[in-house]
């Protein structure tokens, strides 16, 4: 294993309104797609291709976890890596809303409102959404791939542009309602948004955050050096050779779930063995690196599965809730509290006493929400069985564990402005 941590660059950190404003409203989407669970139509679940199941899907990826990848990126580019992202302070602001009311579009037109929906969605919500992936690109061009994580900055512009890219053609399609969808398309799109982008992001910041809160070991550097390319060298096969075959589209769809599976067993293997494990967060990211892996087992594994199974329902939830939002909102209950505190250090005269990091979301509080979180994503899991009675369950549970994760963010939140007016009047 690596023994020296990668340099951080904490003098770089940009304002706080560059990420906050991306961060916070996190968890209070959250709690809408949980609201969505509970009071939408069942009809047609556990189908991938339920309304129902489209909405909440587009309602995670883009309205949830994509404003919280960008803002934890505004963040990670200037302190790993050295390299601001240009323009952020001008494109933050507009980030989350962006993100919300595209995701609302997309809802919308799968829920059955009307194929305009779609066609806002991928002619105004993927053009400025390509904003700040274009802009991810060119800090990325910037980046010396160092570790893991800076090689992972070099280049995840690039699979966000992609996954825009098929998405707002699959939308173009929608809105037309002449033609259905490209299979293959829908596979590419749904394979560099899950794999490509969540995944990959997932891993390339893990290697980092992992063993400064939760004092896991670091990666060997032989491994750090095989991110990205570990996980999209099957996803840039599949991108060239997909339309030519069935044959060797098993194929690359078999070498990337081999390469998301071996990644995934590493990442459950450091986790185990974090020497932080009475953190009240550690046991979302051992949960996070088991779905991943649970994904990878089974989507190498469905040929063979009972057809009866709800499969798709499994792995979207495992990929979605396990492998996003659970290590999204660890980061969150870590990332908000460190940046507050190193603000108000920066603000505060040296001489005088800040709060300890720790108390600015209490480890009790931290605690109740993982619990929640957790009984959530099993509640999800188990919805195949009875959708009509589990769903408003399972909503209900997912929506109560953002509000709480919510409510404890402003209050961290609140202590960072009061303490700033204080000295500021000073």
């Amino acid at each position: 294993m690596t023994k020296t941590a990668p340099l951080l660059f904490y003098e770089r950190m940009p304002a706080p309104g560059v990420v906050f404003g991306c961060l916070l409203p996190v968890p209070w989407v959250g709690a809408a797609v949980g609201l969505l669970l509970a009071l939408g139509p069942v009809d047609g679940l556990p189908d991938r291709f339920a309304p129902l199941a489209l909405a909440l899907a587009h309602a995670l990826a883009v309205g949830m976890l994509l404003p919280a990848m960008l803002g934890a990126l505004f963040q990670l580019f200037p302190v790993a890596a050295g390299v601001p992202v240009p323009a952020a302070r001008w494109v933050s602001p507009c980030v989350a809303a962006t993100c919300v009311a595209t995701a609302a579009a997309l809802g919308a037109g799968f829920l059955g409102v009307g194929r305009a929906a779609f066609a806002l969605a991928a002619w105004f919500g993927a053009p400025l959404l390509a904003i700040p992936a274009v802009l991810l690109v060119l800090a990325g061009r910037r980046v010396a791939g160092t570790h893991a994580t800076t090689r992972t900055l070099r280049w995840i512009g690039s699979a966000l542009l992609f996954t825009l890219a098929s998405g707002a053609t699959l939308a173009t399609v929608l809105g037309l309602g002449m033609f259905a969808p490209s299979a293959t398309l829908l596979d590419l799109h749904v394979g560099w948004g899950l794999g490509g982008w969540l995944a990959t992001l997932v891993a390339g910041v893990a290697s980092t955050v992992l063993p400064m809160f939760w004092q896991t070991r670091r990666w060997p550097a032989r491994w750090q050096r095989w991110l990205p390319a570990w996980l999209w060298a099957p996803l840039l096969l599949g991108s060239v050779i997909g339309w030519r075959g069935h044959a060797l589209w098993l194929w690359w769809q078999g070498w990337g779930w081999l390469a998301l599976g071996a990644l995934s067993a590493a990442g459950v293997l450091a986790v185990g063995g974090a020497r932080r494990r009475h953190d009240p967060a550690w046991p979302l990211w051992l949960a996070a690196t088991g779905a991943w892996l649970a994904v990878a087992v089974l989507g190498f594994a469905v040929r063979w599965l009972p057809p009866g199974w709800p499969v798709a329902w499994w792995m979207g939830t495992l990929a979605l809730v396990g492998g996003g939002v659970l290590p999204v909102n660890a980061m969150l209950g870590k990332i908000v509290p460190f940046m507050v505190w190193m603000h108000l250090r920066r603000r505060v005269p040296k001489h005088m006493r800040l709060p300890a990091m720790q108390t600015l979301i209490g480890e009790r509080q931290q605690r109740w929400h993982a619990r929640l979180l957790l009984l959530a994503l099993a509640a999800v899991l188990l919805v195949p069985l009875q959708p009509s009675a589990l769903a408003p369950l399972a909503g209900a549970l997912f929506t109560l564990s953002q509000v709480w994760l919510g409510v404890q963010l402003c209050r961290a939140l609140l202590i960072f402005r009061r303490v700033s007016r204080a000295f500021a009047r000073g």
